[in-house]
């Protein structure tokens, strides 16, 4: 990986690639310190440091805890995108789009950044409403009525939308995936203020010198396991059957078939089930919020079975995993439509009927490594959980899916880095062969 980046930097293209997204995501950190008008953010990062907000927060790099102008950041994009392409699957004008090449891909992008600034504007709503609620997140100076709530909301628009547009530059001029840095970046901007914290807590005689190394070996073992069960696939071979073929009114000859295969990873979903859960799991905070004076029996009983970290929610959390990994699997992965695709081009699996028992054999095939998937995502959101309790370390936010972010976006840009080098690498072989007249112009 190392050698990579010593490489890129040696390509005057690739350096000033990289130079740009750096700078990019250096603006997006600057406006992270920016805090929306009107908010107390002093009071507001003390409430938000945990239950309602956690992976909110997380997401948003702690944006949300002090409610900058980017308090919302990549998230109203995220869900957009999420549903757009689950109703691409489902619905046929966006099917046919999808389907048409740049021209449906631009289209579909477009009602993609509609629909992230149609969301953004609720949740800014949602949150606005939220702070003027409580007098003690407003700021000096500032009346909690309805100018203030369109100033935030306001705000909090504009934030989306400059974010958006920062990480579609980064796609497009920079390296790797724009709006997946910006989430990466948000997450490990976290991590120096935490070991801060982390280390006193150690000065302190609060933990043990042996707590923080089993901590951080914890850590290392789940990196670990992340790159391994990310880059884990079942490669299912594919041949193409030969065609008979020749210059016309020439003689025919045999084109030979071509074998390949179709990947299938271990986790198709990524950390999208672990997201979902812990939204559908907001919904009980919301609950006892709303009936902590009107309802007391059941305010208590939430609090009682179903606060992160206790043993029903991490089961309930454990179930909900499961159901989401295999209702984003049997959307994203289609075996009747991967089969219809490989008959019409000719190909097949050695061994497999084509149609039906093509679609049932990579329906079976998806079926077990979304099992494997979704107890590879259960183990981590829960081993966090238990680590934290054991080691007592709770000011240093150990969290899977942070992890499973960083280190999946790390692989795919250090991917796409690899393969600008490869390119850049074969057109400078092609280049001297021209000069040195050993290839045709």
């Amino acid at each position: 990986m190392l050698r990579a980046f010593r490489d890129a930097f040696r390509i005057p293209d690739l350096r000033r690639k990289i130079v740009f997204t750096l700078l990019l995501l250096a603006v997006f950190r600057l406006g992270s310190a920016i805090p929306t008008p009107g908010v107390n953010t002093a009071a507001l990062q003390q409430a938000t440091s945990g239950g309602l907000f956690g992976l909110i927060s997380l997401i948003s790099g702690g944006n949300l805890s002090q409610f900058s102008i980017f308090a919302l950041g990549v998230l109203p994009y995220i869900t957009a995108s999420i549903v757009i392409q689950l109703l691409t699957t489902t619905v046929p004008a966006l099917e046919k789009l999808s389907k048409e090449g740049e021209e449906g891909r631009k289209k579909i992008n477009q009602y993609t950044r509609y629909a992230a600034i149609a969301l953004g504007a609720a949740q800014a709503l949602f949150f606005s409403l939220y702070i003027t609620s409580n007098p003690q997140f407003i700021a000096v100076g500032w009346d909690p009525g309805p100018f203030t709530v369109v100033v935030m909301v306001l705000t909090q628009v504009a934030g989306i939308a400059l974010t958006m547009w920062i990480g579609e530059r980064i796609t497009e001029v920079g390296v790797g995936n724009g709006i997946s840095l910006i989430i990466t970046a948000g997450i490990i901007a976290r991590y120096p203020q935490e070991i801060a914290a982390t280390g006193q807590l150690f000065r302190t005689d609060q933990v043990s010198l042996l707590q923080i190394v089993a901590f951080i070996a914890v850590i290392l073992a789940t990196i670990a396991g992340i790159v391994y069960v990310y880059q884990g696939e079942r490669r299912v071979p594919v041949t193409y059957a030969r065609a008979r073929g020749g210059a016309p009114g020439g003689a025919a000859r045999n084109l030979g078939g071509q074998a390949t295969w179709l990947p299938i990873k271990v986790n198709q979903a990524g950390v999208i089930p672990v997201i979902f859960a812990s939204a559908m799991l907001i919904i009980p905070n919301l609950i006892a919020s709303a009936t902590a004076t009107r309802a007391p029996e059941v305010n208590a009983f939430i609090q009682t079975y179903l606060t992160a970290g206790s043993p029903w929610y991490i089961v309930l959390e454990a179930l909900l995993i499961f159901g989401f990994t295999y209702l984003y699997n049997s959307v994203q992965f289609d075996p009747r439509r991967i089969s219809e695709q490989l008959r019409e081009s000719g190909g097949f699996i050695p061994g497999v009927r084509p149609g039906t028992p093509t679609a049932e054999f990579l329906g079976s095939i998806s079926g077990r490594l979304s099992l494997w998937g979704a107890i590879f995502l259960v183990v981590l959101t829960v081993v966090p959980q238990v680590v934290q309790r054991l080691t007592g370390i709770t000011t240093f936010q150990f969290s899977g899916t942070g992890l499973l972010i960083i280190v999946g976006v790390a692989l795919e840009t250090l991917k796409q880095l690899e393969a600008q080098l490869t390119v850049r690498r074969y057109d400078g072989f092609i280049s001297k062969g021209r000069i040195r007249g050993r290839l045709p112009n």
